[in-house]
């Protein structure tokens, strides 16, 4: 677009651009420019300064502060070569400035130069934008790669590894905060001959429904179920003593009687049971977290060894075996 108020000029200067293949539009005052280039924004304009009315500076700034045209780029032309004149073109957003008499070499090398400013301008700000998404896409892709690295793919659960940095993360916290930490380990009983009665797909399925009734039973959301590994399960449950533990331990029992998964091979229930040990630590800079998972499987296998379908806690860090009673469901 070529902008100034003498029909002379203007006819002049756009006859050349003309010829040298260059579409050209023309306002002759800042009003007609200002509509004109909202409704179709040019490539580029030339902008004389001194016009009637609304002169050349006027018209840059008001396209500066317009989100649709401020980034078009806008020579100045002027019969002044004053410094002050053109330091002023400049602070106001303009690109480049001519000065009169025009020659149309110098013009139209300047304005070549603005056009490629301008592509690469564009083109980096599409580059930009596509890697705006790219990094996006890559972190959706990041935080959908850790979620599947924390899940049990077959229980919909954590896994071992998310476990393990449960744990120690529980433990710290219940040691900053002085509160007792609660692990419990379980098993389903029999499960190997659950698998050679029923087949490996329904064992899947067993383990599946398990592991949800495990999400059931623990009622916090604070609570952990994870999948230890084959059929066996852990429950870390933050501030949990003794007495909360057997109450969770009772309940998590009572669920998963209520699935009602027959098991004709069993030899403790119809139905697939489940055997759990559990222990509760208050933890301490002299103890570690592998202390609480040796104690919670000690009890796991006293209960094991009870006869199954039942729960076992540990009450004392030095006893090599439990000291309750086991807790036997029928």
């Amino acid at each position: 677009m070529v902008v100034d108020d003498q029909v002379t000029n203007l006819k002049l200067l756009s006859d050349m651009l003309e010829d040298n293949e260059y579409e050209v539009r023309q306002a002759i005052n800042g009003v007609t420019t200002l509509k004109s280039v909202e409704l179709s924004p040019p490539d580029l304009i030339l902008l004389d300064i001194k016009m009637p009315d609304m002169n050349g500076y006027t018209v840059c700034e008001k396209l500066k502060a317009n989100l649709k045209t401020k980034d078009i780029p806008i020579i100045f032309i002027s019969a002044s070569d004053e410094s002050l004149d053109k330091v002023k073109a400049f602070s106001i957003g303009g690109s480049d400035y001519i000065t009169k008499p025009l020659k149309l070499v110098e013009v139209l090398a300047r304005i070549k130069n603005q056009l490629q400013i301008k592509q690469l301008q564009q083109e980096l700000k599409e580059r930009n934008a596509y890697l705006e998404t790219l990094v996006k896409e890559l972190e959706k892709s990041k935080k959908k790669s850790e979620k599947l690295a924390r899940i049990d793919a077959l229980t919909e659960i954590g896994n071992r590894l998310y476990f393990n940095d449960c744990l120690e993360r529980e433990w710290q916290r219940s040691l900053r905060q002085e509160q007792p930490l609660g692990l419990i380990l379980c098993d389903v009983d029999n499960f190997k001959l659950y698998n050679d009665t029923y087949g490996h797909l329904k064992g899947d399925r067993c383990l599946f429904e398990v592991a949800q009734g495990l999400k059931i039973a623990v009622l916090r959301g604070t609570d952990l179920v994870c999948r230890y590994g084959g059929e066996e399960f852990a429950i870390i449950l933050p501030n949990t003593d003794n007495q909360g533990g057997e109450a969770i331990c009772q309940r998590i029992i009572e669920q998963i009687q209520q699935l009602k998964i027959p098991h004709r091979s069993s030899a403790v229930s119809s139905y697939v049971s489940i055997s759990l040990g559990f222990a509760s630590l208050m933890p301490s800079p002299s103890l570690t977290s592998d202390v609480l998972l040796s104690m919670s499987d000690s009890a796991l296998y006293k209960a094991k060894e009870t006869g199954k379908n039942c729960f076992f806690v540990i009450t004392n860090i030095n006893d090599s075996f439990p000291m309750s009673k086991p807790t036997i469901f029928e």
